[in-house]
């Protein structure tokens, strides 16, 4: 007979005693596991001068007797990261202000292109969206951060760079909802249908009054 199995509970004590294991089950199980609560923990070790008492991971920890730091020297200056030159140009287009008459130029000179092949219902809609978008940047109601963006997307409308006036569009829809949502669906339907149009229907963008 196998010497792994399990024996019924002591039949010379009460119905519920726990089962008795075998002793080839448990060796195999390397013994019944139990958690010694009765374990004696290391007392606490002395330093050399016997005052301060320390745990042996203090200790270890302590460096010896008669090893000081290095001294900081004065005439040592914290480490300051340089100022890129990307930082300075933020700064400085920040400081300068773009026009509204540069940022409305290439936009309704895209709009006047879109007028030969766009309907006019949609055409319209988009030149309210651009009034209303003048007049809140006349009234101050934009932030320079939205103005500063804003004339970039308009010089990438001019340039035909389309992905980069959408990203740019994507970027102000999520950064600056509160400022932008009434108008910037207008731009968002300009950038797509410039984008449509024919190589050689895409001109120059030039001012509406042109």
């Amino acid at each position: 007979m196998s010497d792994r199995f399990v024996k019924p509970g002591n039949q010379e004590h009460g119905w519920n005693d726990p089962p008795q294991f075998s002793y080839g089950l448990q060796k195999d199980s390397g013994g019944l596991k139990r958690n010694l609560l009765n374990k004696r923990v290391h007392a606490p070790q002395f330093t050399d001068s016997g005052s301060d008492m320390q745990s042996p991971a203090v200790a270890k920890l302590t460096p010896p007797r008669g090893m000081n730091p290095p001294p900081m020297d004065s005439s040592t200056q914290p480490s300051v990261c340089p100022k890129t030159p990307s930082d300075g140009k933020i700064v400085v287009e920040l400081q300068t202000e773009p026009s509204i008459e540069d940022v409305q130029e290439p936009l309704y000179g895209a709009l006047n292109v879109c007028r030969h092949t766009v309907k006019k219902q949609i055409c319209d809609d988009v030149e309210r969206r651009l009034k209303l978008f003048e007049d809140m940047w006349r009234s101050g109601k934009l932030s320079p951060l939205v103005k500063h963006r804003m004339h970039r997307l308009s010089q990438d409308l001019k340039s035909k760079k389309w992905d980069a006036a959408d990203e740019i569009h994507r970027g102000l829809m999520v950064d600056h909802v509160a400022e932008v949502s009434q108008w910037m669906v207008g731009v968002k339907r300009l950038i797509a249908e410039a984008r449509s149009l024919n190589p050689e229907q895409v001109i120059s963008c030039t001012h509406p009054g042109s």
